[in-house]
C-alpha cells in the first residue's frame, strides 16, 4: 500500500516484518529426520530382544561396534511388530537384526554357526558368512519401510 507524504509525492509503505515471518520462519525450520519404518518377521518366540544396527558404512556392516555414527538399539521381541529407527541423516544404510533370544546382547555361536536368528534388509541370500553392504542397502531421504525376514541356521 502506498501513501502519499507532506509533500504530496507518493513513497512506498514499507514492508511488514510479519509479512516477511512466514517466510523466515519456514527458511529456519529444521529439516525433518530420515525414518525406517521396519517390520520383523519369522520369529521363532518372543523371547529376548532384537539387537538392531543402522549404518552407512560399508567397512562397519553388519558390526556396528566399528561406526560410531551407527544407530543402535534393543527392541523387545514381544514389540517388534513395527518399529522406527532415525537415520541421523539421508543416505545409503544397511540394517543387521540379531534375535537375542537369552538377553546377552550378542549374538551366540555354535561351532561357527549362529544359534540366534538373524536377518537383514533387503533380505539377500545368505551364503557364506553375512551379506556385503551393497545387497543389504537402501536408500533414505525421508521415511521408508523395510520387513526383515528372521533366519535361523540351527
Amino acid at each position: 500500500m502506498a501513501s502519499i507524504s507532506a509533500s504530496g509525492t507518493r513513497r512506498a509503505a514499507p514492508i511488514s516484518g510479519l509479512v516477511l515471518l512466514p517466510l523466515l520462519v519456514a527458511a529456519s525450520a529444521p529439516t525433518p529426520t530420515p525414518t525406517v519404518e521396519v517390520s520383523i518377521t519369522g520369529l521363532r518366540n518372543m523371547k529376548g530382544q532384537i539387537l538392531v544396527c543402522l549404518t552407512a558404512n560399508p567397512k562397519a556392516f553388519p558390526d556396528c561396534s566399528k561406526d560410531k555414527g551407527s544407530v543402535r538399539m534393543a527392541v523387545k521381541a514381544a514389540d517388534t511388530g513395527d518399529f522406527l529407527i532415525h537415520a541421523p541423516a539421508a543416505g545409503t544404510y544397511a540394517i543387521a537384526v540379531v534375535h537375542d533370544e537369552n538377553g546377552n546382547n550378542k549374538m551366540d555361536l555354535a561351532i561357527f554357526l549362529p544359534r540366534e536368528g538373524f536377518g537383514f534388509s533387503r533380505n539377500p541370500a545368505i551364503r557364506m558368512g553375512p551379506p556385503k553392504f551393497q545387497a543389504a542397502s537402501f536408500v533414505v531421504a525421508g521415511e521408508v519401510r523395510q520387513t526383515i525376514r528372521m533366519k535361523y541356521m540351527l
